[in-house]
């Protein structure tokens, strides 16, 4: 089933701008060297110099996946099937004892610049910014990226896939643009800017700082990328060979949606029916066979709440293995998209001269799937047995466009194996510590060998410099660089047996957090809403207890207060305080540009705003107009659309009536008009009145044709945040449809002068 059509009305043509990149690398007129003659035959020519990488640098690819954890690929002992990651790491190293901060975009934001994400500003997601200097989501410039080095030493930049680091007030139609990914040093981006998952088959598209407004033409979101990826290099190779680039590829898998063609969910048929228990036994077999995990090594109890799989119905059964073969067959089709850049880099022969470094994950297996996963994005007042039955009826949509599936507890927490806990909880180890893979044929020659040493998302960067033999200056556009955080892993690449260099390291979401010094580890898991003052911490010997499962707080108070202390100085530090943990009078979603108008007014011409950074039309009474021209023979189409079919409004005309339709990702409202529109010009208005109620919100929906109330209708459950993925748009409703009574766009066939919104 496809959703979108190319949107070809003539009335859209604006939609069709081009691409640029939004920022340049600007650097000062250097002195002539030439001699200027009185003709030309007496002038001796000079050419500025361009910067050119050192002679034989090489190209850098970096992959970073998303929600996987250290026991999924088969790379690292688990029983998802990655190839081409295994060959990768057979021709390389595998670091064991890597980290990342637990949660998406802090990861990405230490990844790409080599400090702690709170001394970035990057304390949590943009869309949960605060005004302080850890969590004001403004990574500062004096802290440079990967890629603004990088271009500084002669390479050509390029991003794909999520994104997730500019601030939400930013992610507009009119930037600005130096906090997009062309404004941090890449030459070209294509991907989502925002939010922390994108669906897999219709994909909100943007290349450099503009959307593309097409379809992902029945291709996998993944493919795309790698297609973008594949055509990166081959343009690049062609134009200047000698000139090396810098590749950082991150997708949005593993992230749910889980989404995947059933060609690759179907190789799993039965291997995961013996259950998450016996999945856990057979990793831990197998990593430490392969010498990935101590030999000594044992599974710590289940996490709290998860059932014995033994314990469970055939029913349930049925639907969780069902969920676990879906995420299987999406992290291996990941694994083969990877491998067609891989061949690529082969294909222009850069492949033995190209540094790649893959993080399997960007924290560990996502537990925002609840004990019994989600299908479906279904009434939050449900109990997990409602959601549990409403599951097992739809369990066929899992992995199709139709559903927006994540997979339960009990599987997250195998995929973690040999860990406890998973993403979010910065306290352990099943929470930050993610598989690494270094590959550099040319320069590796341990090939498949395993490295123990401790490290950390921020070393990335400092050891991408180093084996590349390239300088980090000491300013990028004329502002001078603070010092990097991150520890060089070089030292580690010729001797598996060096003391780790990496020896303190914080971690904090939330306000669940912990501290690690030379094997012994703090932490302590905050529940949300309580006193962090009252907070209990465990202490733990990483040296002799690989995995956490002996706590020596109490007979070990001096260790415990040793590294309490040293949390405190790192917090002082790493602008770590205040801690927060999103109860209280923070904003859902961090400062935009229409935060405090009473009114927006929206002209023709707009792309489209992303949902986070869009007017907020949730938790609140609102009212729009549209000031149409309606032509003699009528009109219809969408006036005005944010979101989709997971959840969003529409307001539009269609067999010539006014419609709006609140879509909550479970039941459709619609309000219709008993009126037609008459030709001429119009102002069509829908006045939604909010009442407060609990759980979910509710309200009274009014129409009107110029004035003239024409239908009414309530809207009895309305959704707490953000409308799915799909964004702000005016004159059409692209991608998946809000309303099921027309397909996407349904682009409007008259003239819309403006939309008005009215927020008082």
């Amino acid at each position: 089933m496809k959703f979108i059509k190319k949107i070809t009305q003539t009335s859209l043509v604006l939609l069709s701008i081009v691409a640029l990149p939004a920022f340049a690398q600007y650097t000062p007129t250097p002195a002539y060297k030439g001699k200027i003659g009185k003709t030309l035959a007496e002038t001796q020519q000079s050419w500025p110099e361009k910067k050119k990488a050192p002679q034989g640098a090489p190209n850098i690819v970096w992959i970073l996946l998303d929600d996987v954890g250290f026991g999924a690929s088969s790379t690292f002992g688990g029983l998802i099937e990655t190839p081409n990651l295994d060959t990768l790491a057979n021709n390389g190293l595998r670091y064991v004892n890597s980290h990342t901060t637990a949660i998406c975009a802090p990861t990405r934001t230490a990844l790409l610049t080599g400090r702690n994400h709170h001394s970035a500003h990057m304390g949590l997601f943009p869309e949960n910014a605060i005004g302080t200097p850890g969590y004001d989501s403004n990574i500062p410039f004096e802290k440079g990226f990967v890629a603004e080095i990088l271009r500084e030493n002669g390479y050509n930049t390029y991003a794909l896939g999520k994104w997730h680091i500019t601030p939400v007030a930013d992610l507009t139609p009119a930037g600005p643009f130096n906090r997009w990914p062309t404004g941090r040093g890449f030459d070209h981006f294509y991907g989502y800017p925002y939010r922390g998952s994108s669906d897999q088959y219709h994909s909100q598209i943007w290349e450099d700082t503009r959307r593309l407004y097409q379809d992902n033409e029945g291709k996998h979101f993944t493919t795309l990328l790698a297609d973008k990826a594949i055509a990166y290099i081959g343009e690049q190779k062609s134009v200047d060979p000698n000139k090396p680039f810098f590749l950082y590829f991150a997708t949005g898998a593993g992230h749910a949606p889980h989404q995947v063609d059933k060609k690759w969910s179907d190789q799993y048929k039965g291997k995961f029916d013996k259950g998450w228990d016996k999945y856990k036994e057979e990793v831990l077999a197998k990593q430490i066979k392969a010498g990935i995990v101590p030999k000594n090594t044992v599974l710590p109890a289940r996490n709290p709440g998860i059932k014995q799989w033994d314990s469970l119905s055939v029913a349930e059964k049925k639907l969780y293995t069902k969920f676990m073969e879906v995420y299987a067959g999406f992290l291996s089709h990941t694994d083969y998209e990877i491998g067609r850049i891989i061949q690529q880099l082969k294909n222009v022969g850069q492949y033995d001269n190209t540094l790649i470094v893959v993080s399997i994950g960007d924290n560990g297996a996502s537990k925002e799937g609840t004990f019994v996963g989600f299908v479906n994005s279904y009434d939050p007042a449900w109990t997990d047995e409602q959601r549990l039955q409403q599951n097992i009826k739809d369990q066929e949509l899992i992995g199709t466009e139709l559903a927006k599936a994540n997979y339960p507890l009990g599987w997250a927490a195998a995929c973690n194996a040999p860990f406890r806990q998973w993403k979010t909880d910065a306290n352990t180890e099943g929470g930050t510590r993610n598989p690494l893979i270094i590959s550099y044929p040319q320069k590796i020659k341990d090939k498949g060998g395993i490295r123990t040493q401790y490290s950390h998302v921020i070393d990335i960067l400092p050891t991408t410099i180093e084996l590349a033999g390239v300088e980090l200056p000491k300013t990028i556009n004329g502002i001078k660089q603070d010092s990097l955080e991150g520890v060089s892993l070089g030292y580690s690449i010729n001797d598996p047996k060096a003391a780790s260099r990496h020896r303190v390291q914080y971690y904090e979401v939330l306000g669940t957090r912990s501290i690690y010094k030379d094997g012994w580890k703090a932490g302590v898991l905050h529940k949300r809403g309580e006193d962090f003052s009252k907070d209990v911490w465990e202490l733990y010997n990483l040296n002799d207890d690989f995995n956490e499962r002996f706590n020596l707080a109490d007979k070990n108070p001096k260790k415990l207060k040793e590294l309490q202390d040293l949390f405190d100085s790192e917090a002082a530090k790493y602008n770590i305080y205040p801690l927060k943990d999103g109860t209280g009078s923070i904003p859902t979603v961090g400062p935009s540009q229409y935060d405090g108008r009473e009114q927006v007014i929206l002209y023709p011409g707009l792309t489209t705003i992303v949902e986070l950074a869009a007017p907020k039309l949730v938790n609140r009474s609102f009212a729009i107009t549209a000031d149409v021209n309606i032509p003699a023979k009528g009109a219809e189409g969408v006036l005005f659309s944010t979101g989709g079919l997971s959840s969003g409004i529409s307001f539009f005309i269609q067999n010539g009536k006014p419609v709006f339709v609140y879509n909550t990702g479970v039941e459709r409202y619609t309000i219709a008009s008993t009126q037609f529109v008459a030709p001429g010009k119009a102002q069509i208005k829908f006045d939604f009145n909010f009442t407060k109620a609990e759980p979910s919100g509710s309200g009274i929906g009014t129409l009107y044709i110029n004035d003239v109330k024409v239908g009414e209708g309530k809207v009895d459950r309305t959704i707490p945040s953000i409308y799915a993925h799909e964004g702000l748009n005016l004159g059409f409703d692209d991608l998946t449809p809000v309303a099921d009574t027309y397909k996407a766009p349904f682009a409007f066939t008259g003239k819309l002068n403006k939309i008005i919104l009215d927020l008082k």
